[in-house]
């Protein structure tokens, strides 16, 4: 087999002739902003999913304040989401006014604890945002016994299973992303789904301002264009095929590092992972020193782009003490190429570039 020399991207999108049909008709019909596409899209989502209806928006940001606020959630309520996220999660409480009252994750699988999630828990707090990261579920069953409503945030997780439900079922609310590296890329776009029909009309609500009863200073443009779900229900019709071209790429990693000082993937019992991110821990032999870039250094000079899965935490942002597992994750996580379009010699170069590196000691 011939390994390329080229430099792997950590993340590239899988475009397909069908996606760019569908953009093409789109385009021919000369409807390009919010219609029938969309709704069609919509539609789609929330059949997959497995609830009621969805809402398009043309962010996943957006959605999760659309989400926020649709709960009524602003001044004096609090929000509980992990540390160990990206920053649009908090950033969508603040735009809402709310609290942002920050939890440590579950060490072994990088989600929200469930049990440091019951202790924060005040007479204040109106919900809890669920990132499902890297492509594993949540412990959505712990989390729902709670008694507080869930956000579920699938930007990295559709198509996952906990307990025989899919992701996104659970939840009071869900947000979906479509932004050009998620699993379901449409470029740009996000959605809110529900199966409270009240909830999806005020979400509908704030999407768009004409033709309203009654003046909303809350309602903007969040409107998705028709050629954004063109490409969003091109990428549906597809995901299972999408999804099993990542497991599988997933068990070929596995497999060349059995064996290796790497920490791989936890999947626990009841769960399943679509690998949206094939997230390693590697061993730190150096307290106090910085392992994580000079591996990722290495590795880039292998031709192998790996990058660390959340950047910063936003405990740090903030200048908080008290998340021993989201600063552990920060120091020893990174993400190393793992997307439909990987070729079979580019997969063989990754898999020889990891096992140099974590047999090395």
């Amino acid at each position: 087999m011939t390994i390329t020399t080229t430099m792997i991207p950590h993340s590239r999108p899988s475009i397909e002739p069908e996606d760019i049909r569908a953009v093409t008709a789109v385009l021919q019909s000369g409807h390009l902003a919010q219609g029938a596409v969309v709704e069609q899209f919509e539609r789609g989502m929330a059949a997959y999913v497995g609830v009621a209806g969805g809402v398009a928006v043309n962010s996943g940001t957006m959605a999760l304040e659309v989400a926020l606020r649709v709960l009524d959630i602003g001044p004096g309520d609090e929000v509980l989401l992990p540390s160990y996220v990206c920053a649009a999660p908090w950033q969508a409480v603040q735009r809402v006014g709310a609290q942002a009252r920050l939890v440590d994750i579950d060490p072994e699988t990088f989600q929200i604890d469930a049990a440091l999630a019951r202790a924060a828990i005040t007479s204040k707090t109106r919900a809890i945002i669920v990132p499902h990261l890297f492509g594993l579920p949540a412990d959505l069953t712990a989390l729902a016994q709670l008694g507080v409503p869930l956000i579920e945030d699938c930007a990295q997780t559709l198509g996952a299973m906990e307990q025989g439900r899919s992701v996104g079922s659970v939840g009071v609310l869900t947000v979906c992303s479509f932004y050009a590296n998620k699993l379901l890329c449409a470029g740009e776009g996000g959605m809110v789904l529900s199966n409270d029909p009240v909830l999806l009309e005020r979400a509908r609500a704030l999407r768009e301002y004409d033709g309203a009863p009654s003046l909303n200073p809350q309602a903007t443009n969040l409107k998705m264009t028709d050629l954004q779900a063109a490409v969003g229900l091109a990428q549906l019709n597809r995901l299972p095929e999408l999804l099993a071209r990542r497991v599988s790429l997933a068990q070929s990693y596995r497999e060349a590092l059995a064996g290796s000082s790497a920490i791989l993937p936890v999947v626990p019992g009841g769960r399943s992972h679509v690998y949206y991110r094939f997230v390693v821990r590697i061993s730190k032999t150096r307290p106090g020193s910085d392992e994580l870039s000079e591996c990722l250094g290495r590795l880039e000079r292998q031709g192998v782009q790996c990058r660390k899965p959340v950047f910063r935490s936003l405990h740090r942002y903030l200048g908080l003490d008290g998340f021993p597992a989201s600063e552990a994750a920060e120091e020893e996580a990174l993400s190393v190429p793992l997307y439909p379009d990987l070729t079979g010699e580019e997969a063989a170069q990754v898999c020889m570039v990891m096992r140099d590196e974590w047999r090395r000691e």
